[in-house]
């Protein structure tokens, strides 16, 4: 078994890292960082690692996912929610049921009309099939969250008419009795849409992939394994063993990464640590898994990933000092 964990936000910035971590002590971690080996990437390690186009066709790959047909091009156009203070616009995202995602879309489905047909395969997935060329400059949903808006984005040479749209589309949402609802509850509008992961299905020829399964619960994780036709199954709570090469989705660290939530962050890298990476190098020990992997990225900022790789004879170099968690950045 060689075993990959993609962790988003396990990397915290520098400025964060060090307070989050002085008091916590974990077993595994350091043995990674210290005994094995580590190298750079950019942010779009997910898209190296199955040879896809850059960035993420992440709307046709999650149509797929949902076990549905992805012909000809898709941008996701996700609802969110835009929150503003005095600092300026943050994004936020929000949950809404399928009742409310069906409503809203009929709502400001003619302003998109132009460009083509909106339809979601879950209620805070939403994708626009596309009946003409669109040329946008997007950024991933995923690496925005919890960041502020960009006033230029979506950009490229349709970004001004497409910026005019959501403008329309926010007026739409603003007055509809779905938010209305929701604010009346307490719960965060759905006052924007987010355009990102625009692209075809990249046909399984042009795929290059490592695995031999994936674990996740992720759509376009699903995706990507539909299109390399291997199997994605949703991930066991602790390391398993398993056979071949296993590519996990550790997503746990991914929210309170984005909003700097350092308790709820400290205890998914207690989880990481005593359930996967622990019972993982006891398995290298004994021989029974040959290779671990783990993919931290940054959720803010400079958005780069590292790996962290470790094999058998990795651990016996005693000579060498066991890493600190303020590495993590």
């Amino acid at each position: 078994m060689e075993l990959t964990i993609y962790a988003p936000g396990l990397l915290l910035p520098a400025s964060v890292l060090a307070d989050t971590v002085f008091d916590l002590s974990t077993e595994a971690l350091p043995l990674l960082l210290g005994r094995g080996q580590r190298h750079h990437e950019d942010r779009d390690w997910l898209a190296r690692a199955f040879s896809t186009p850059k960035p993420l066709p992440a709307a046709a790959l999650r149509i797929v996912g949902a076990g549905e047909t992805a012909s000809g091009q898709w941008l996701c156009l996700d609802p969110v929610h835009w929150q503003v203070s005095r600092e300026g616009v943050t994004l936020a995202s929000a949950s809404l049921d399928a009742d409310e995602a069906a409503a809203l879309i009929e709502a400001i489905q003619p302003v998109f009309a132009d460009w083509g047909t909106l339809s979601a395969t879950q209620p805070t997935h939403w994708h626009l099939q596309l009946s003409r060329s669109l040329l946008l400059e997007t950024r991933c949903l995923p690496d925005s969250i919890g960041q502020p808006v960009d006033p230029a984005l979506p950009g490229g040479l349709d970004g001004p008419a497409w910026r005019r749209l959501i403008a329309e589309a926010q007026t739409i949402l603003h007055a509809h009795p779905v938010n209305q609802r929701r604010e009346a509850t307490q719960r965060l509008a759905i006052n924007s849409l987010w355009p990102w992961g625009m692209g075809a299905l990249p046909t399984p020829s042009t795929l290059h992939c490592d695995y031999q399964v994936i674990w996740s619960n992720d759509a376009l994780f699903a995706g990507l394994a539909a299109q390399c036709n291997i199997a994605c199954i949703p991930p066991p709570d602790r390391y398993q063993p398993a056979t071949g090469s296993v590519l996990c989705h550790f997503d746990q660290l991914a929210d309170p990464a984005r909003n700097l939530n350092a308790m709820t962050w400290r205890l998914a890298l207690l989880e990481l640590d005593e359930h996967w990476i622990l019972p993982a190098i006891a398995a290298l020990k004994r021989g029974e898994c040959r290779a671990l992997r783990v993919v931290g990225t940054h959720l803010h900022g400079d958005a780069h990933a590292t790996v962290f790789s470790l094999v058998r004879g990795n651990l016996w170099r005693f000579w060498r000092r066991t890493g600190q968690l303020t590495e993590l950045a």
